[in-house]
């Protein structure tokens, strides 16, 4: 979780939170990997590739690790259910910004009952709190009851730029986005050994793969696509301030910019009328 700091001011106030990855056990990744493979064939990574990433035959787990989540490409369509029954305002208001993808792409998200819906959105604090969503078709892999996304303490008295920052950036996780690879100056915030000691604990990660996902800076980075990074993406890699040299957390992207639009189209095009 992230560190609560009080403010310069007189009355204490807490920094924002920043996305917490969520990631499915080590024991549950390659049956997951199997049902994303499934859903859209290209989620399997390149074999020939990943051979020459690690240098020689991967094991099934290490495939199912770098296996991608997105949904089928001729759209997203998901139900959305609330385990703890917020008022009606307010699940209108948070569907209506895991909705904002839709402005360029084939996504669609409906309120149904809780126990039936894809997505269910819990509001706890505690080991469990933050904001989180499991990471595209990973979510089915969720035992029925059980939140795939988390926005702690969110009601209708939080303000309009955490729904876009917040929510959009869960419901892009739930779509099958991950974190943008970080830029040089961002890793350099990051303490190393307070990133390592967190991610084992939260994620159950080795060391090198913290440093693989966490600590190496996407210009040096042997995993590289060939598009360029967004630093202003909605998507941009939030880091809690629990692991950061001054304690306080970056927190990315404020909102889906132009360049999230065009990917979200490219991953999941409209159909043509």
């Amino acid at each position: 979780m992230v560190k609560q700091l009080p403010a310069a001011s007189a009355a204490p106030a807490l920094p924002p939170l920043a996305c917490t990855p969520k990631h499915l056990p080590l024991d549950r990744l390659v049956a997951a990997a199997a049902i994303a493979t499934d859903i859209n064939p290209n989620n399997h990574p390149p074999l020939g590739r990943v051979a020459r990433i690690l240098k020689g035959a991967a094991t099934a787990l290490e495939i199912a690790i770098i296996t991608n989540k997105r949904w089928h490409t001729a759209g997203v369509h998901l139900t959305v259910g609330f385990l703890d029954t917020p008022p009606a305002n307010l699940r209108r208001r948070i569907l209506q910004h895991m909705n904002a993808w839709a402005q360029t792409a084939n996504v669609r998200f409906r309120q149904t009952a809780s126990d039936a819906a894809q997505v269910r959105i819990s509001r706890v604090g505690g080991p469990d709190g933050g904001y989180w969503s499991y990471l595209g078709t990973d979510i089915l892999s969720i035992a029925p009851g059980e939140a795939t996304l988390n926005l702690e303490g969110f009601t209708m008295a939080t303000p309009e730029s955490e729904f876009h920052r917040v929510v959009r950036h869960e419901t892009g996780h739930t779509l099958g986005f991950p974190h943008e690879h970080m830029r040089a100056e961002l890793v350099a915030k990051i303490d190393p050994k307070k990133a390592i000691a967190f991610f084992k604990a939260t994620q159950g990660w080795t060391e090198q793969e913290i440093r693989q996902q966490v600590l190496t800076p996407l210009e040096e980075s042997s995993l590289l696509g060939t598009v360029p990074p967004d630093p202003s993406s909605i998507m941009c890699y939030q880091i809690p301030g629990a692991i950061t040299k001054d304690g306080l957390p970056i927190l990315g992207g404020l909102d889906i910019d132009a360049t999230d639009f065009a990917f979200a189209a490219k991953m999941y095009p409209r159909k043509l009328k």
